[in-house]
């Protein structure tokens, strides 16, 4: 097959004749985005660093016996610093403002949200220190309980009615056969 001539181009705004030369002219673009998407990314993560930096006086404190918390900065589409499991800081839509959320089984809720990173600190210190309160009653062990005393076993009552009646009718039979050899 030949190459179809394109007609009437215009010098100023090349068209690409090619499949080949539209997908060139397609990456060199999605490049030139990616790169400024790139600069974005590498800027969330500054921040979210200095953030960590600020962070470290907290966890320096927590004991090392205390296994809750696995801090790090995650790379990915959404840069994140995660505290521990459930909860991560991420930046907010204006790439400025750190989201401090948790996810839940219920979904997802922002336990704070600001542009200054001591009211993230703030935060985050009460949150480990919620952690650490529900730690601990988790793995108190609740003493255990007396064992109770079984119950006796009920007695029937209608055996004590039943032994009644039969005496009490063996009484009058007895009664009615002593009557009745008197009168004899």
């Amino acid at each position: 097959m030949s190459e179809p001539e394109i007609s009437g181009i215009n010098p100023s705004q090349p068209r690409p004749v090619r499949l080949r030369d539209a997908l060139l002219k397609a990456r060199i673009e999605a490049a030139d985005r990616t790169g400024v998407v790139v600069d974005l990314r590498d800027a969330e993560v500054a921040r979210l660093e200095i953030l960590n930096d600020a962070l470290e006086a907290l966890f320096a404190q927590v004991p090392e016996q205390i296994d809750l918390f696995d801090r790090g900065i995650s790379q990915g589409d959404t840069p994140r610093l995660w505290i521990d499991v459930v909860a991560h800081i991420m930046m907010g839509r204006d790439k400025r403002m750190y989201r401090f959320v948790q996810d839940t089984r219920f979904g997802r809720i922002v336990l704070a949200e600001s542009h200054d990173t001591a009211a993230i600190v703030d935060a985050v210190t009460d949150y480990v220190a919620r952690r650490m309160i529900e730690r601990e009653h988790a793995m108190v062990v609740p003493p255990e309980p007396k064992a109770a005393e079984p119950e006796k076993p009920r007695r029937s009552r209608i055996w004590p009615f039943l032994l009644g009646f039969i005496l009490g009718a063996a009484a009058l039979f007895g009664v009615a056969v002593l009557a009745a050899l008197q009168s004899w």
